[in-house]
């Protein structure tokens, strides 16, 4: 049986991860951490393979026995992003991971999350989606524990296992809804044959709950400031730029193959994404922590993803459901940079010297000419968030806007019209953190801060510019979105 290129995309990273844990505990972690890199950038070739099969209209697909993955649109833009800020994130954690315990199972568990995140997009049933849904979630919850000696560490690691677990028991009971109803999990089949009833609505609603604690629907999100603020900044750009929009894309996969049960679904995506915005905008105003203004943020962005989404559901525009996962592109790439660059800071200024202590807007203070590329850096993720052009970050909110506004409903028009309003509110918060790292005046922890060493600052001069040059030139990506989105709108009969 012939393999095809893509299976290796998963199990590259899978079968990886235990050999890199291996290379750690009998060799040494440097070395572990290198294996982890090459085996990352080694992935990109059965990428490539598998996107020029899917550029000549090949059906990617594997089955073994009853388990078929299969390779859309969606997959392919959550696989590059996820080749994209993993490596970086290897180099990035290098130095800060020297000499500390439990190096290599650091390593390891980003290929482990890394290759059950491609594999969930790829899952083609809804209980082998649940298993991949699972693996990230235990992978993931390994890293945001990583500095488990640390109690606040410890309380967010409890928070964020106690709402997973709770998400994914009540996404299994969903499941167990529908083979009971349909006997079936198949999504091609379930699209075909799943009719409005009592259990299916309710399986609707429990997916809506499981996934939405992953995603950090709001009020489901109380887990995701703490776990950002406490994991590795490396962890915690993973987690904001590519973990919860894994989530949002499970939750697709299962509300698109169960459509026929209920019509309202994209008015659902529309209102959530509104609260959202809202909802992630005032909380992230008052803080005074970088790490949890950002991570509230990301809530506030999950927002603009399911506004796009949503307009594309409802109305069957391609460019909404493009300008969604444009925006998942470039939220991954401009809070992974933030995230970085804000740790980067954090590690010059207080875990350096031994100061576990978090880092504060205030201490932002003069950082600009301490650490020029880092807050060069940072400003333009914090601008591209705010949509700022020529950033990314525009470009993505500018698609959302012009497909709300082409759709000619007033209805959706006004969802635009409120998320363009919430894009200007989010200054209110990243504005003054920009202002604050450009002060004349250093605050005492940036005057006594320490050098970084080039493996943090490579990876976030590399982020930054992607950045610019997406925003500069969009078209450069569209293969990527479009596919996505043409992907969306073919299994909800809108394409």
């Amino acid at each position: 049986m012939v393999i095809p290129a893509f299976i290796w995309l998963i199990w590259l990273p899978l079968l990886g991860a235990p050999l890199v844990y291996l290379v750690g505990r009998l060799l040494s972690g440097w070395l572990a951490r290198w294996t982890a890199l090459l085996l990352l950038l080694a992935a990109w070739l059965p990428f490539a393979a598998t996107w020029q099969a899917f550029a000549r209209h090949e059906t990617v697909a594997y089955s073994l026995g009853q388990v078929t993955l299969q390779v859309d649109g969606v997959s392919l833009l959550i696989t590059a992003v996820i080749l994209t800020l993993t490596p970086l994130i290897v180099l990035y954690s290098a130095h800060t991971l020297d000499g500390a315990d439990g190096s290599e199972k650091y390593n390891a568990m980003l290929l482990a999350m890394g290759g059950s995140m491609i594999g969930l997009s790829c899952a083609t049933d809804l209980f082998n989606l649940w298993l991949w849904f699972e693996a990230t979630a235990v992978t993931s919850y390994l890293l945001v524990v990583f500095y488990h000696q640390q109690p606040a560490s410890l309380e967010a690691g409890v928070k964020y296992l106690v709402q997973s677990v709770v998400g994914s028991v009540l996404v299994l009971f969903g499941v167990a809804l529908v083979l009971a109803q349909s006997g079936t999990l198949s999504l091609t089949a379930l699209r075909q044959q799943a009719t409005p009833s009592p259990l299916l609505l309710a399986a609707c609603a429990l997916f809506a709950v499981g996934f939405g604690v992953k995603i950090a629907l709001v009020p489901l999100h109380t887990w995701l400031p703490d776990a950002h603020a406490q994991a590795p900044s490396g962890i915690s750009a993973l987690l904001s730029g590519i973990v919860i929009e894994t989530g949002l894309v499970a939750l697709l996969r299962a509300m698109a193959a169960l459509t026929a049960v209920t019509h309202t679904w994209g008015l659902l995506l529309l209102m959530l994404g509104a609260v959202n915005m809202l909802v992630g905008n005032l909380l992230a105003l008052p803080q005074t922590q970088v790490k949890r203004l950002l991570a509230f943020s990301s809530i506030s962005h999950i927002g603009y993803m399911l506004t796009g989404l949503g307009i594309a559901v409802t109305s069957g525009e391609v460019l909404g459901a493009q300008g969604g996962f444009f925006h998942l592109l470039t939220h991954g790439l401009m809070k992974g940079l933030a995230f970085l660059a804000a740790g980067a800071l954090l590690y010059g200024l207080h875990t350096a010297v031994n100061d576990h202590t978090p880092l504060t807007i205030a201490e932002l203070s003069g950082s600009g000419w301490r650490y020029p590329l880092v807050a060069v850096a940072l400003t333009l993720a914090l601008l591209g968030l705010g949509g700022i052009p020529p950033l990314a970050g525009f470009m993505s909110k500018w698609q959302i806007l012009l497909a709300g506004m082409g759709s000619q409903q007033p209805v959706l028009m006004g969802f635009v019209a409120f998320a363009a309003l919430n894009s200007v509110l989010s200054l209110a918060y990243y504005a003054p953190m920009v202002q604050m790292v450009f002060r004349r005046e250093m605050s005492a922890v940036v005057q006594n801060g320490r050098s970084l060493p080039l493996t943090m600052n490579l990876p976030i001069l590399l982020l930054a510019l992607a950045i610019v040059t997406i925003g500069l030139w969009p078209g450069l990506v569209t293969r990527l979105t479009q596919g996505a989105g043409t992907a969306l709108l073919s299994v909800i009969g809108n394409q």
